[in-house]
C-alpha cells in the first residue's frame, strides 16, 4: 500500500468514526519493515526481519478519548474495529482537555525534501545485507588475539506513514534507516573481560562508514579499559565526550516537558527567561536539518514543526509543551518532544581540551543512574580515563558522578567543534569544572 492508497485509507476511517458517533477522529496508518543480522563466528546468529501495517483511531466524544490501534487494515474488520471503539469510548471518564489541535494552528506546514529516504533501499540486496555484517566481524577479529566475545550487527529499515484529522489535517511521512556496528570484548590476562562498541546510523545506505571504522574503534577502546579501576573520591574537571550516552542531557529534557510542569514535577517551573545555566550553553531544536534523524515537518499533534531555540547562552527560552497539555496549562503549544538537538559549538576539539586539563576526568560513557525532574538532582555511573597535566594516565570505572543539573550545567566552561553525527542529539565534547565523583 503506498501512502496514496494510505492517505484514502485514513480519510476513509475518519468518515467510519464520525458515522459512528465520534465527535472527531484522528487516524494514523503506518507501514514499516525493518531487517536485523547479527553475525558471530563467521556465522549468522540472528538474521530477522518484521513488516507490519497498523492503524491507529483516536476517537473524541462527549468529552472522552481513547486510542485503538489494529493491524487488521481490511476495510470489513476495519468498520466493525472503529464501532466498537467509538461505543467503548463513551464509558470512558470525561476529560475536557482531550480535543484535537484548533485547526488554525495547522496552517504553515512546509513542503520540503528533508532528505530522509533513500530511493534505492529497495536494492540494497541480502547478500550486500549479510556481507556488511561479516566483513565488520572479519576486520575486528584481525586487530587482536585478546578478543574473547565478538558480535557484528547490521540494520536496516523503511518507514512510510500518513496522518488525517477530521478537522482539516492531512500528512505524510517516509524514510529510510541503515546501521551497522560491534560489539566486542577482550581479556586482560587477569580475569577481567573489558568491552566496548561501535554502532552507526545514517539515513542513506551511501554514507555508511566504511568496514574498518567500527572494529577499529571498538577494539582500541577495549584494550584502553585493560587495568580500570576506582580511584578517589573527590571534585574533578571533566570533559563528556561527544560519543557518550548522552544521560546529563537527557536529564534536562524531562524538566523541560509540559506533563512535569503542570504537575509541578520540573525544578525549571517559573524560570522561563531567566538565566539558569552556563552561558556556554545554547541548544537549538531543528526538525529541517537536511538527512537528520529525527527530522520531520510535523509533530504527533499534526502541529507544523519549526526550529526553535530552547536554551540560549545559559538562559531559558522555551518549554518543551505539546497540545494537551498547552490546553491543561493555558498557554501555547510549543510542540512536546525535540527533533535533533544541536548546540552552540566552540573552536576546539576534543584532543585540545584534554591537554590543557591539569587534573580530571574524561568521560567516555555512563553505566546507568538516575535523575529527579522535580529537584534536579542526579546519579550517573562513568567510563573514563583519570587525565593529569594534559595525559592520559589511566582508565577508571564504577565511579559516579553525582549533583544538580542546574549547577551542573552552569559548570560548563567549554563546548568542542566536534558534533555527533550519527544520533538526533548531536552533542559536541563538553568540558565542565569541578564536578563531584565517587570512587574509592
Amino acid at each position: 500500500m503506498n501512502n496514496k492508497e494510505k492517505l484514502e485509507l485514513a480519510k476513509w476511517a475518519v468518515t467510519q468514526a464520525k458515522g459512528f458517533g465520534a465527535d472527531e477522529a484522528a487516524v494514523d496508518v503506518a507501514n514499516s519493515r525493518e531487517i536485523e543480522i547479527e553475525c558471530r563466528d563467521q556465522k549468522i546468529d540472528k538474521l530477522q526481519e518484521a513488516t507490519q501495517n497498523s492503524m491507529t483511531v483516536r476517537i473524541y466524544t462527549k468529552g472522552r478519548y481513547s486510542g485503538n490501534t489494529t493491524n487488521d487494515l481490511r476495510k470489513d474488520s476495519l468498520s466493525k474495529f472503529i464501532e466498537e471503539a467509538v461505543a467503548m469510548t463513551k464509558y470512558l471518564g470525561e476529560d475536557p482537555y482531550r480535543s484535537l489541535p484548533d485547526s488554525k494552528y495547522y496552517a504553515g506546514l512546509k513542503d520540503a525534501d528533508l532528505g530522509i529516504c533513500d530511493n534505492s533501499y529497495d536494492e540494497v540486496s541480502a547478500d550486500q545485507r549479510v556481507k556488511i555484517a561479516r566483513d565488520i566481524e572479519t576486520d575486528t577479529r584481525e586487530r587482536t588475539d585478546k578478543i574473547v566475545s565478538l558480535t557484528s550487527y547490521y540494520g536496516d529499515g523503511t518507514y512510510e506513514s500518513v496522518k488525517v484529522h477530521s478537522n482539516g489535517f492531512e500528512g505524510t511521512r517516509r524514510s529510510t534507516s541503515f546501521s551497522a556496528g560491534v560489539e566486542v570484548g577482550i581479556t586482560d590476562g587477569k580475569g577481567g573481560r573489558p568491552s566496548w562498541w561501535d554502532w552507526r546510523t545514517v539515513r542513506f545506505f551511501k554514507d555508511l562508514p566504511p568496514i574498518s571504522t567500527y572494529g577499529e574503534f571498538a577494539v582500541e577502546r577495549a584494550l584502553d579499559r585493560i587495568g580500570q579501576t576506582k580511584i578517589e573520591s573527590g571534585a574533578y574537571d571533566m570533559i563528556i565526550e561527544n560519543r557518550a550516552r548522552a544521560s546529563l542531557l537527557g536529564a534536562l529534557e524531562g524538566p523541560l516537558s509540559g506533563r512535569n510542569l503542570q504537575q509541578k514535577n520540573s525544578c525549571l517551573d517559573g524560570k522561563l527567561g531567566q538565566k539558569v545555566f552556563s552561558d556556554k550553553l545554547t541548544v537549538v531544536d531543528d526538525p529541517f536539518m537536511k538527512g537528520g534523524l529525527a527530522s520531520r515537518l510535523y509533530d504527533d499533534d499534526g502541529l507544523p514543526s519549526r526550529k526553535r531555540t530552547i536554551i540560549e547562552k545559559g538562559v531559558l527560552k522555551e518549554y518543551l509543551i505539546d497540545w494537551y497539555y498547552s490546553r491543561k496549562l493555558g498557554v501555547e503549544p510549543t510542540g512536546g518532544d525535540t527533533t535533533n538537538v544541536t548546540f552552540e559549538l566552540g573552536t576546539r576539539s576534543l584532543d585540545e581540551m584534554v591537554k590543557d586539563m591539569k587534573k580530571g576526568i574524561l568521560v567516555t560513557g555512563f553505566i546507568g543512574g538516575n535523575s529527579n525532574d522535580t529537584t534536579g538532582d542526579f546519579s550517573f555511573g562513568i567510563i573514563g580515563t583519570y587525565v593529569e597535566d594534559g595525559k592520559l594516565i589511566k582508565p577508571v570505572n564504577e565511579m559516579n558522578v553525582s549533583g544538580n543539573i542546574l549547577q551542573f550545567w552552569s559548570s560548563l566552561v567549554e563546548v568542542g567543534n566536534d558534533p555527533y553525527t550519527y544520533s538526533s542529539l548531536q552533542r559536541p565534547t563538553m568540558y565542565f569544572k569541578d564536578v563531584q565523583f565517587s570512587g574509592v
